[in-house]
């Protein structure tokens, strides 16, 4: 309960944030009320939290880091609009509620994706950081989001559905672009807008690395034994559609074993850091693999 309610702290600040963020004047009612509907349905925050969390750590003021921390989650809810849109996972159900484009039409909600990825690079430049620490935060957020990232994991996504061919590595290397990067760069976003230093940044990009491997396996596991009130989209949709997850390949249990796998070595990349941060750091790396939705 003590990483619940540090995390749901946590999650407050940056919806605090989240529900100013948008309204600059000249954005259009349609378009902010089609981007607010997405970005503040919910939702765990955990790469806000991720951010907000290493800053901390590392002895950052969290206002200070609370637009950047902002951006992450502009930035993942643009993807999440975007996958539910019918040319791609075709989804009509997120966080409980009707897709954007179910709520908005298509076109509003390619729209208030966009606009929310364009906002996020605004929010991060916000930061209260040296200027250098903020532009490589920037360089690692742009790789993590873009054709390198979760854009080019979302097209091997999209290529390998139904294909029956694609193996573990593949499956790997998919779920790492399209989902893992992203929690990793929260973390090191936190640690190097705090100006922490080199080892920290690398403990911090290691355990992003094994929570963002392990979610995604979670992820995979939920879709196949989770329920659709819990999670607030649809399950079974993966197989519906074709798509190579973890238990598609290696079924429930060894999926399991996998996450644990990932869950223990990020709990070995906190090694040496101490303090209440680095305490709900290795409670949230366990309860990631138990969670229900």
């Amino acid at each position: 309960m003590e990483m619940k309610a540090y995390l749901s702290e946590l999650g407050r600040a940056v919806d605090g944030c989240l529900a100013e963020c948008l309204r600059s004047p000249g954005v259009p009612f349609a378009l902010l009320e089609a981007m607010e509907y997405s970005l503040l349905a919910g939702g765990k925050r955990l790469r806000p939290a991720l951010c907000l969390v290493w800053a901390e750590l590392f002895g950052a003021r969290r206002d200070d880091i609370l637009p950047a921390a902002a951006a992450l989650e502009c930035i993942h809810t643009y993807s999440l609009i975007h996958d539910d849109l019918p040319a791609m996972d075709n989804d009509d159900l997120r966080r409980g509620k009707p897709s954007c484009h179910k709520r908005f039409g298509e076109a509003l909600a390619i729209l208030a994706g966009d606009g929310l990825l364009t906002e996020a690079f605004g929010l991060l430049l916000a930061s209260r950081a040296p200027a250098s620490q903020v532009l490589l935060a920037g360089q690692k957020l742009v790789r993590a989001a873009g054709a390198a990232g979760m854009v080019g994991g979302q097209v091997l996504d999209m290529l390998w559905t139904g294909q029956g061919r694609t193996t573990m590595d593949d499956l790997s290397r998919m779920q790492s672009l399209k989902t893992g990067l992203l929690l990793q760069v929260s973390c090191e976003c936190g640690a190097i807008l705090a100006g922490a230093p080199e080892s920290g940044q690398q403990q911090a990009a290691t355990y992003g690395l094994h929570i963002g491997r392990a979610f995604q396996i979670v992820d995979d596991i939920l879709d196949v034994v989770g329920d659709t009130q819990t999670l607030g989209k649809p399950v079974g949709s993966d197989e519906d559609q074709g798509k190579v997850t973890y238990p598609s390949l290696i079924g429930i249990e060894q999926s399991r074993k996998a996450a644990e796998a990932h869950r223990d070595q990020a709990i070995r990349a906190l090694d040496g850091l101490i303090g209440p941060q680095a305490v709900f750091l290795r409670q949230l790396a366990a309860y990631i693999v138990t969670r229900a939705a």
